[in-house]
């Protein structure tokens, strides 16, 4: 069977040969089971679904997490002629319709989407109607609530798999800690034979710690850059961070541009691909740049800050020596944004009466809902507005909901549209004649015109002629699609139903509470475990990779910083400039006066530390809390310190 495998990678390749682990993976899902694989970044994870791909009968269906990565590996099976797809925003309605004619007959063989994509009933019916072989899921440690990048929406793919019927998965991940393996296998019932995990040492990386005081940083970046050659990224942390070190870089005669997501997409697109032309030697970027960059001769990568996690350190130091040619990976390290690193983390946990909210505001608009139809109805920015929670643990809260069954997607839609006609109105409606041109003219005709732009009235569309919802979005689409009209859709609103009896569990709100805590504890926990790798007496590479739980690496590397210097110590930046309780009382009373007008209920501990450390949420935004005496005043100090500070004075 393996020549045969062989010849067929030959055909459809190019390659000679499987690279390690790739066969095992393949056999494995060739065999009828699912498989978790865990490899290097970089050594070829892609190509185990690609093939496989080939192989089976059906549809492999792709969850991908970033469209980038989804374009480069479309356009890598394009140019080998193998019929693969994406669905997403960016095409329209002919080619969306052309995709999925394309799975139903069984002329394309792979599909990649965003698992965004999954939270669309129509979507969800469409893949039901579908034949699929084999679920992949890209970057799979996203699916743990313990790995290091953690996507509320991956929780339910689980689910997903078993109600769309979808025989077998796949798993693909290049760091997975011990922890993180099995959460992954035991979402998906992985049996342990089923799991491959390469070798995670690579030689050709010189890891290398360096202690730099933040007064020398930049002094020794230019020392470490002078011994350097070819291409490489420079990490940084924050947005203005990349434009100021590149800007530095460029006066001392480097090649060097930022990147960053505050970046226009053409911008970013055009620093990526000059980097991948060799254009660009250095790219100063946080990190947003690097997901799907496959750059083979990245000679170096340099972290200017602490990295976010030791997972995120091993993706990023991943993207060097592709080549197997021998790479730098240097990090010059202090405490100094340490604060910075534990503030993401204490900045997304809600607060108790918070998460209170949420629920309440279901309760509130389940009680509108007519008797036997218990739906919820809601837009993410306006309840983050309402709730004080911020949007991205908004959505880590709603997927907690759906998956303790207290709400179920059923579909979203855009709750204003308007459009513009690219064609006159009359030649539109004379395109369609009997029941679908009186369905138009109800649609024009709810649609008053504001100069160019027509703007739907969608519930007295609905009073004059009642329709089901997806017939209005085809109708538009299909417009849209033959640039009839171009068509806007703003706020997007989604519809749950809604479960009373479990809505109604005196216990909701604490555990989801507890939920929250106990993920704050853990990131804590890697951070605490980034620093403690950092300031590291063994061997960096063995640390590394006894981390992702692979202990092939018997011997010390040798040529590490460890191996060849010593460990070094992170001395911890003391702030001593703590403000008295006089003036924490009086900031603490002019905050209060703002608040309690504006919300009308009083400022807890947790949020008084938060402004005080300058993290803002929803609510502090409203009352342009940044204006206010003392917002960001103890910035540098560690939140538990600045937590203990403020028990003192409230």
């Amino acid at each position: 069977m393996k020549q045969e495998l062989v010849s067929s990678l030959k055909q459809h390749f190019g390659f000679d040969d499987f690279r390690n682990g790739q066969l095992p993976v393949i056999e494995t899902i060739l065999n009828n089971h699912s498989c978790l694989a865990i490899f290097p970044t970089g050594s070829g994870k892609s190509l185990c679904y690609q093939f496989s791909a080939l192989q089976l009968p059906n549809l492999t269906l792709v969850v991908s997490p970033l469209l980038a990565l989804m374009q480069d590996q479309l356009d890598f099976l394009l140019a080998r002629n193998i019929a693969a797809a994406k669905v997403d925003s960016t095409l329209s309605y002919a080619q969306n319709q052309q995709v999925m004619q394309d799975a139903r007959s069984g002329a394309l063989k792979i599909l990649m989407v965003s698992v965004e994509r999954f939270k669309n009933e129509r979507f969800r019916q469409f893949i039901e109607s579908v034949d699929v072989s084999l679920l992949v899921v890209d970057e799979a440690h996203c699916i743990s609530e313990w790995g290091h990048n953690f996507r509320p929406d991956y929780l339910k793919l689980p689910d997903y798999q078993k109600a769309l019927n979808i025989p077998q998965v796949l798993l693909l991940t290049a760091t997975a800690t011990a922890n993180v393996k099995h959460d992954m296998a035991n979402k998906f019932a992985i049996q342990a034979q089923h799991i491959v995990q390469t070798g995670f040492y690579r030689a050709n990386l010189n890891l290398k710690v360096l202690h730099a005081p933040e007064e020398q940083k930049t002094a020794m970046l230019m020392e470490q850059l002078a011994k350097l050659s070819g291409a490489g990224i420079v990490y940084v942390t924050l947005q203005k961070e990349a434009e100021e070190l590149a800007l530095v870089l460029r006066q001392q005669g480097h090649n060097a541009v930022p990147y960053h997501a505050g970046l226009k997409d053409q911008q970013r697109q055009s620093t990526q691909q000059q980097f991948m032309a060799d254009q660009i030697d250095i790219v100063v970027a946080t990190i947003a740049f690097g997901m799907g960059v496959d750059k083979s001769n990245i000679r170096f990568v340099i972290h200017y800050e602490l990295p976010k996690s030791i997972e995120a350190y091993s993706q990023e130091i991943g993207r060097a020596g592709r080549d197997g040619l021998t790479s730098e990976c240097i990090t010059l390290a202090n405490l100094n944004n340490l604060t910075r690193l534990e503030n993401f983390v204490y900045a997304d946990t809600p607060e108790l009466n918070s998460i209170a909210k949420v629920i309440q505001n279901i309760k509130d608009l389940c009680a509108l809902s007519s008797a036997g139809d218990i739906r919820w109805e809601t837009q993410l920015i306006p309840l983050s507005n309402d709730t004080n929670v911020r949007q991205l643990p908004l959505k880590t809260l709603l997927v907690q909901l759906e998956l303790r069954k207290v709400i179920t997607p059923l579909f979203g839609y855009f709750s204003e549209i308007r459009f513009r006609f690219i064609e006159d109105i009359s030649k539109i409606l004379a395109r369609f004649d009997g029941e679908r041109r009186q369905f138009l003219e109800a649609v024009f005709a709810a649609s008053p015109m504001k100069k160019v732009w027509a703007t739907l009235d969608q519930a007295e569309l609905k009073s004059a002629y009642p329709h089901p919802r997806n017939r209005l979005v085809s109708a538009l689409d299909y417009l849209h699609g033959q640039d009839l009209i171009e068509l806007q859709s703003q706020r997007h609103t989604d519809v749950f139903k809604v479960d009373e009896t479990k809505l109604a569990d005196p216990d909701l709100t604490e555990s989801l509470f507890v939920y929250f805590k106990q993920r704050e504890s853990a990131e804590i926990q890697r951070i605490d475990d980034l620093v403690g790798f950092f300031q590291n007496k063994q061997c960096l590479s063995q640390t590394l990779a006894r981390y992702f739980d692979d202990n092939s690496l018997t011997q010390a590397c040798g040529h590490c910083s460890v191996c060849l210097s010593g460990g070094i110590n992170l001395p911890e930046i003391i702030d001593s400039a703590a403000p008295d309780q006089g003036r924490l009382e009086k900031i603490f009373a002019e905050l209060s006066a703002s608040y309690t007008a504006k919300f009308d209920e009083s400022v807890s501990r947790v949020l008084f530390t938060r402004f005080l450390a300058g993290l803002s949420n929803p609510y502090l935004t409203k009352i342009k809390a940044r204006n206010l005496n003392g917002f960001g005043l103890c910035q540098s100090m560690r939140y538990q310190q600045l937590f203990a500070l403020v028990e003192k004075v409230c």
